[in-house]
């Protein structure tokens, strides 16, 4: 099972780079806006401010992007180093227009918040926290040093200091709730993403498997009839040739490389015995099957399969699908990975319901973490002894959120328990003491009709 401490997506490779194209475009916005703002100020609201260098500031961004446009590819996708300096860029010249029209008595003094956002959503931390100091540093340093707002009748525009010190302690407080709010969502997108992606190869690595299984099956049933053939002539062979030891060795080599054939095609995998388990299988083999892997690790791994009231006595026949599969070979493998020395196995199914609980002896699920069992790399610092004795397992969140997101696509709904009290004594505790899953599918969601007899083989030509 893949838990978090697998370096299944290495930093480099995960790390998010902002396209040029995005913030170049994003640009163009904010130079609309910024003209649009200081014509309507000017002309319409009859504020003296200095056009020239209000226009020469603008114009600075224009170029820039003008640059970015003709120089550098469209699909060009910016460096962490090289996506920090743009948005320094972009601080640096809102700040200086901020500065030549009146700093914080400007009500868009709250659009240098944008660039630490962008930084919060797509950038590394350590990023984030340089533009974030500098955003504060930028807004701190214009709300001290700016050119006042003046009327066409030379009024000054002003706010009271308790106004403008409110003003800047709410610019301040977003930047750190917003770009903290916007870094904390992107990650768990981020974390999300790179999940279902480990789920949707755990599930495609299952399904060649499975596809593996129905090859095998096909060839020993296809090279079944031609080896026996073999088997049969070089035995009539070695009748005919019993005075002549020379060709008798040749029909004896002939018969043993025709047994080996077959024992070889046995070997190659169980499906090739049974090929009704390629698409169903009884519930009693389906989770053999799933907890195979595991019933050689010095544990004991115990079955308990009965009906429940108004139950059929047999067992029912399960659709062999490779998501149900994986999910519970995860279960189990978290089960014997954390049990003391037992792991228990139980199905009950009815009419409705075909319900499934893995349990096993050990320390249990950690209270804390019972609410948020199934969230991708959740992770835990453990400073006990099974720390040293297991140190390749930082967490289960990763293949318990494959093993959930697998069997909820099979129509299963999960519950995560401990079976007992954690913080009971060793010697107050029940046997089945540890952590406990239940899953519950609906009958008509994973049985189907079991197959009295298996007729011809069919091979699924492409």
């Amino acid at each position: 099972m893949a838990t978090a401490g697998t370096e299944l997506f290495p930093q480099e490779a995960s790390a998010v780079r902002l396209r040029l194209r995005t913030l170049i475009m994003l640009r163009w916005m904010a130079v609309v806006g910024q003209i649009t703002a200081i014509l309507v100020a000017s002309y319409y609201y009859g504020l003296q401010l200095p056009l020239g260098l209000c226009l020469l500031v603008v114009g600075t961004s224009v170029i820039a992007n003008l640059i970015s446009t003709f120089v550098f590819p469209e699909n060009r996708r910016l460096s962490d180093v090289e996506a920090m300096l743009v948005l320094l860029f972009d601080l640096t010249q809102l700040s200086f227009l901020l500065y030549l029209t009146g700093g914080l008595t400007n009500p868009f003094a709250l659009l240098i918040m944008a660039p630490v956002i962008i930084s919060a959503s797509a950038l590394q931390t350590r990023t984030t926290i340089i533009l974030g100091l500098m955003a504060i540093w930028l807004v701190t340093l214009t709300a001290f040093a700016n050119i006042p707002l003046h009327f066409n009748d030379g009024r000054v525009l002003s706010v009271p200091r308790l106004f403008e010190f409110g003003f800047w302690l709410s610019i301040v407080i977003g930047i750190l709730f917003l770009g903290l709010y916007s870094h904390r969502v992107a990650s768990e997108i981020k974390t999300m993403s790179e999940a279902l992606l480990a789920t949707q190869m755990a599930l495609a690595r299952e399904q060649k498997l499975t596809d593996l299984g129905g090859v095998v099956a096909a060839a020993a049933h296809e090279l079944g009839t031609p080896l026996a053939t073999i088997k049969l002539v070089s035995a009539e062979l070695m009748e005919e040739l019993a005075d002549q030891p020379a060709l008798r060795e040749d029909a004896e080599l002939i018969r043993d490389q025709a047994n080996r054939c077959r024992d070889i095609l046995r070997s190659m995998g169980r499906a090739g015995k049974d090929d009704l388990h390629l698409r169903r299988a009884p519930l009693g083999a389906l989770l053999q099957e799933a907890a195979e892997p595991h019933l050689t690790r010095g544990k004991d791994v115990l079955f308990d399969l009965h009906p429940g009231p108004g139950g059929t006595d047999g067992e029912p026949t399960i659709m062999r699908r490779p998501e149900v599969i994986h999910g519970l070979r995860n279960l189990i493998q978290n089960a014997v990975d954390f049990s003391r020395s037992t792991v228990w196995i139980s199905a009950e199914w009815t009419e409705e319901t075909l319900r499934l609980t893995i349990a096993d002896d050990g320390p249990g699920y950690p209270p804390q973490l019972l609410g948020r069992i199934g969230e991708p790399f959740l992770r835990q610092r453990r400073s006990d002894p099974q720390s040293a004795t297991r140190p390749e397992y930082e967490s289960m969140g990763l293949g318990l959120f494959i093993a959930k997101t697998l069997l909820e696509r099979s129509g299963a709904e999960m519950t995560f328990a401990n079976a007992s009290d954690p913080f009971l004594t060793v010697a107050e505790r029940p046997v089945r003491s540890g952590a406990l899953v239940e899953l519950v599918w609906k009958t008509s969601r994973i049985v189907v009709a079991a197959q009295p007899a298996l007729g011809a083989n069919t091979v699924n030509q492409a």
